[in-house]
């Protein structure tokens, strides 16, 4: 017989706790507990980018290209500074974002979203025995073999992020502390050219999947570069996976999760947390 969705979440929170599995964190996660005081989602904040800069309606709704329209023709210097000040407050961590902070034995937590809501939530449970490795954008990165940063909860550069408990990784980059961003069309040519050889990885978040599974919460996956993200991030990790989604997943995004092996759990965010967290 078949476990309910109840009892299976359960069991996940169970696991996520001991440090098995490994929740991947989308931007939906912010709205579990209300409406976010960010965009939440690339549609949104590509929406919002436009409203500041005349960007052309065909791609008004498309994130990289708005965000690489503006780079060209306004300078990155200002597509960094809209990002920055579009994410200079974090909004309230929720539920989940200290659950989760609050698990000791947790080593990995990916977040895909541009918000410091999670560094929140470490700092308010008082931890220090963690860290953020972050993408690095095309246009800070000096070194062409550097695809990533570390920085320790105070934003200070470290090149030993092996050493901390739990990892913060934010593969598209965070726009506090360091407010390096990925979000151009130029950003993502290089990346997307080598993840399917999980160069731009770091070997942290490598190891530390790899004898583990992954949790999706909050996440959608309408576009190809988050579908892109999601696969090589969770590539040649232990397993299985699973994903708390809403009813109106899209074609694409089903036949995403049919491929790729996750088993879909459809029950409102906030619920399934609740359940999960034991609360």
């Amino acid at each position: 017989m078949l476990d309910s969705p109840a009892t299976l979440l359960a069991g996940l929170g169970g696991e996520i706790a001991a440090g098995t599995l490994i929740p991947f964190l989308g931007p939906d996660v912010l709205t579990m507990d209300g409406p976010s005081t960010v965009p939440t989602g690339a549609r949104d904040l590509a929406l919002l980018l436009a409203s500041k800069v005349g960007v052309p309606g065909r791609i008004k709704q498309n994130l990289w290209h708005a965000a690489q329209y503006i780079e060209t023709h306004k300078h990155r210097v200002t597509v960094d500074k809209m990002m920055a000040d579009i994410f200079k407050v974090a909004p309230e961590p929720t539920a989940l974002h200290l659950w989760l902070a609050g698990l000791e034995r947790l080593p990995l937590v990916v977040d895909t979203w541009y918000d410091g809501t999670m560094r929140a939530a470490f700092t308010a449970r008082g931890r220090t025995d963690w860290g953020i490795v972050q993408g690095v954008s095309k246009a800070r990165r000096l070194d062409g073999g550097v695809w990533t940063r570390a920085v320790d909860p105070q934003g200070v550069p470290t090149e030993e992020p092996e050493t901390w408990t739990t990892i913060l990784y934010k593969p598209h980059g965070a726009a506090q502390p360091t407010g390096d961003v990925l979000v151009s069309d130029a950003d993502y040519v290089e990346v997307l050219t080598d993840i399917d050889i999980q160069t731009p990885i770091p070997e942290t978040v490598k190891s530390r999947r790899a004898s583990r599974g992954f949790v999706f919460l909050g996440c959608r996956f309408y576009d190809q570069i988050l579908r892109t993200f999601a696969r090589q991030i969770c590539k040649r990790s232990g397993g299985p996976r699973y994903a708390v989604v809403p009813d109106e997943l899209t074609r694409n995004e089903i036949r995403f999760l049919e491929i790729e092996g996750i088993q879909p759990l459809t029950m409102p965010l906030a619920k399934a947390v609740a359940i999960m967290s034991g609360g």
